[in-house]
């Protein structure tokens, strides 16, 4: 799956710092740290030297030692202050303290009971060093899903219990299935339920605007070794599913950043390719649809006929309105 620039912006700011700690480092020892190839090294080595502080002159930049590169080495000789501790201004601190207290209310009873305690005292530390102003949030996450369905599955959650849920799907298929939960999590403007899956028998992501009703069952959870052990279960594609190819302008590089995608091929004119994997007909519609105006050409045309008949459906739908 491809990276996200996110995910390669985390790894650069962690290799600076692993670098500062670590004086001279081969090309695999930094890979197999961080779980990538040496050519990804290689290539995210490049783009932080070319990185740095406004002004961007050479004494402005991150710098590494040109002969030990030479030799398949990694010497960090100037961070640009990347690695300094971190100071919170007042506003800064006090909405990582409400983002650790949105955590701690509606995340919590999910955590095990290490990451229960990381979360414990880091909100000690930040509201000690916020001061009063720490007094004045009480925030707590949004869900978007009934009060009901919210109530039984933070239920579940607290209890170590089986939920029984009512799911439809984005193909509006509607499935009744047995979850073991995990974690509640958001997403940009959405929330899920991660939950273990007996029908699937994997890791699945449930939104919650789509679950029409859960009920608590008797059943303990089941221990699913891997389950859970990310921040969020990301969404894995059907590997039955059918691969589309994407033709896209430079302005439709959202979907390579939100979309689960295979591979992403940037062209000399600016634009680029991404390979979907699909399994449901209708998410690819509804990608094709929302990102209509960045689109040059799909593979297999098929695909790309389909999304037009149903574009010219909808318009129809619309009669007289249409024409204007």
């Amino acid at each position: 799956m491809a990276e996200r620039a996110s995910e390669r912006l985390l790894r650069l700011l962690g290799m600076i710092g692993y670098l500062d700690r670590n004086d001279g480092v081969s090309v695999e020892q930094l890979a197999a740290h961080f779980g990538i190839s040496a050519a990804q090294v290689m290539a995210d080595v490049d783009t932080l030297w070319m990185s740095g502080t406004p002004g961007y002159y050479p004494h402005d930049l991150i710098d590494f030692d040109a002969d030990s590169y030479d030799r398949g080495e990694i010497r960090l000789t100037e961070a640009r202050g990347m690695t300094r501790p971190l100071r919170l201004g007042t506003r800064e601190a006090v909405t990582l303290l409400a983002a650790l207290r949105a955590m701690a209310a509606d995340l919590g009873p999910s955590l095990d009971a290490e990451q229960a305690e990381v979360l414990r005292s880091a909100l000690a530390k930040l509201t000690a060093a916020t001061g009063d102003a720490a007094g004045a949030v009480d925030v707590r996450l949004a869900l978007d899903g009934r009060p009901d369905v919210v109530s039984a599955i933070r239920t579940g959650l607290a209890t170590g219990r089986r939920l029984r849920i009512r799911y439809v799907n984005a193909s509006d298929v509607t499935s009744d299935r047995e979850v073991d939960p995990l974690r509640l999590t958001t997403s940009d403007e959405r929330s899920y339920l991660q939950a273990w899956c007996l029908r699937a028998g994997d890791e699945r992501l449930f939104r919650l605007d789509r679950v029409l009703a859960a009920e608590v069952l008797d059943t303990p959870v089941a221990r699913h070794p891997g389950a859970g052990r990310g921040a969020t279960a990301e969404f894995r594609p059907d590997p039955s599913g059918d691969v589309v190819t994407l033709h896209l302008r430079s302005t439709g590089r959202w979907v390579a950043e939100t979309v689960p995608v295979e591979g992403v091929r940037n062209l000399p004119d600016g634009s680029f390719e991404v390979d979907v994997r699909v399994a449901q007909r209708a998410f690819l519609r509804s990608l094709l649809l929302q990102a209509a105006g960045d689109v040059l050409a799909v593979r297999p045309p098929e695909v790309a006929r389909d999304v037009a008949d149903r574009a010219r459906a909808a318009l129809a739908a619309y009669g007289p309105l249409a024409s204007t």
